[in-house]
């Protein structure tokens, strides 16, 4: 019951330096990740809660057999960051930094597409395997392993509804919080198929929001989906040309409203939700 991420992911932390990246390691391994080391530049050789530093991703990779990366570089260097996780061979990595620049995350997308890399980000709590690995700021009392499929636009929508799930007996197979800006490393409409591909997998929650266009391109893929989907849309009484919270989260067309994309959801085959306890109601008949 994972998709992407699971118990073998071999983790390096990134830019994680000082009390804020030893805090954010042990949260990690305190939900079964393993990381196997740290990459600073500058500080190679040294060692951080017992796990030594490297100076770059490639030097980190040939000597722990690493396959997945947690971001904490700020807004500024996640570019650079992306690019040498996806140059060294990483197969999995999550950028938590919000603000990086359009082009910046444009060209991370791309680059850790054309090398294979799952990029999930920026500006994003992480995802997670309930029971397994955790890459982020995914909180794992609030989640538990089980058979539904989480994927969030609001990190903070994702985790209130974990816990409800959870709180009510339904466990997760994997969560993902995509990130909060216009660019994404990796779409919901691509989550939704991996998802569909995974046998442990019974159905899918989907928590977006207003803004973008990432809704109509899911529900292209909800259509032809195996498995039910679920929609909660947040955002239907927020003004137009106002930003709600985040970057991604602005109307600025007819076309980025929760009405919009609650019909185009709706029409592709989603049952729409419209409050977190709908949301557990759906997943009850797929615990």
């Amino acid at each position: 019951m994972a998709v992407v991420l699971d118990r073998t992911a071999k983790v390096l932390a990134v830019a994680a330096t000082g009390d804020y990246g030893s805090n954010q390691i042990r949260f990690m391994q305190a939900a079964g990740t393993h990381v196997v080391g740290a990459v600073v530049l500058g500080r190679g050789g040294e060692t951080m809660l017992d796990l030594p530093i490297f100076d770059t991703v490639m030097e980190a990779v040939q000597a722990t057999g690493a396959n997945a990366a947690i971001i904490y570089a700020p807004a500024l260097g996640v570019r650079s960051a992306v690019v040498e996780c996806a140059d060294a061979g990483l197969g999995l990595a999550v950028a938590a930094a919000e603000f990086v620049p359009t082009h910046d995350a444009l060209y991370a997308a791309a680059h850790a597409r054309e090398r294979g890399m799952v990029l999930v980000g920026p500006n994003t709590m992480g995802m997670a395997t309930p029971g397994q690995a955790m890459l982020g700021a995914v909180t794992p009392s609030f989640t538990k392993p089980g058979k539904v499929g989480m994927i969030g636009r609001s990190g903070t929508l994702m985790l209130v509804i974990a816990r409800l799930l959870s709180q009510s007996g339904i466990g997760q197979s994997t969560l993902v919080h995509v990130g909060g800006d216009t660019i994404a490393g990796s779409n919901p409409d691509e989550w939704l198929t991996r998802f569909d591909t995974d046998a442990d997998t019974s159905a899918v929650i989907f928590l977006g929001e207003i803004g973008g266009a990432k809704e109509f391109a899911l529900a292209e893929r909800i259509s032809a989906s195996k498995k039910p989907v679920a929609a909660m849309i947040v955002g239907r009484h927020a003004p137009a040309e106002k930003r709600m919270g985040h970057a991604g989260a602005l109307i600025g067309s007819d076309r980025e409203t929760a009405a919009a994309k609650q019909a185009v959801l709706k029409e592709a085959g989603a049952i729409i939700c419209n409050s977190p306890a709908a949301v557990v109601e759906f997943a009850m008949a797929y615990r």
